[in-house]
């Protein structure tokens, strides 16, 4: 099995940046739905910055669905994937990230806080999650519906894949300029 073996207390100093960040986006999360469903009744919509019109919009609908409202009605399967994501994050996190590697605990809890917002909406509402950020350009295209849970995913991913592609950018360079290719002048 080889020599990794780790104390509980190097667990946590790998996990708790991620847990921490995980905590305050499902707080987040939880508190702004709660304060949609008390205040704007389902299916029905404010404007909560009169300066933004109707670009940006509190409107309370309930999607059963994934992003889109893509797979309707498969809440269990996205409460199950939602903890699976979970688990494989901190598993990554506990044996393959160097501990130096903030930014991208940072990101990964964006990542682990929205999936367990959006799962603990599917098990207590029964299936579907409070969406309530409506933008886009009137008469011409909304964006779908979305809540703090999805924007911290979606930051998360964002954030990571961007980090990705500038690590490799930069190793690219690199190698060049170990090889000495002169395209890379400057």
């Amino acid at each position: 099995m080889g020599g990794f073996s780790l104390t509980l207390g190097k667990i946590v100093r790998r996990i708790w940046l991620i847990l921490a960040v995980a905590v305050v986006i499902i707080g987040l999360d939880q508190w702004t739905k709660e304060l949609v469903r008390r205040s704007i009744p389902d299916y029905t919509s404010t404007i909560p910055i009169p300066a933004l019109g109707e670009y940006f919009i509190f409107e309370h609908v309930h999607n059963y669905g994934a992003a889109f409202g893509i797979f309707q009605g498969n809440w269990q399967f996205f409460v199950a994937v939602a903890a699976i994501v979970s688990l494989v994050i901190l598993i990554y996190a506990v044996r393959l990230l160097s501990p130096d590697q903030k930014f991208i605990r940072v990101l990964l809890g964006l990542q682990m806080g929205g999936a367990i917002g959006n799962a603990i909406d599917r098990v207590i509402q029964g299936g579907y999650v409070t969406d309530f950020v409506k933008m886009g350009i009137p008469g011409v295209y909304y964006w779908p519906n979305y809540n703090i849970a999805d924007s911290a995913i979606v930051c998360g991913v964002i954030g990571l894949a961007g980090l990705l592609i500038w690590r490799d950018i930069q190793e690219s360079r690199r190698a060049k300029t170990e090889s000495g290719d002169p395209s890379i002048a400057g």
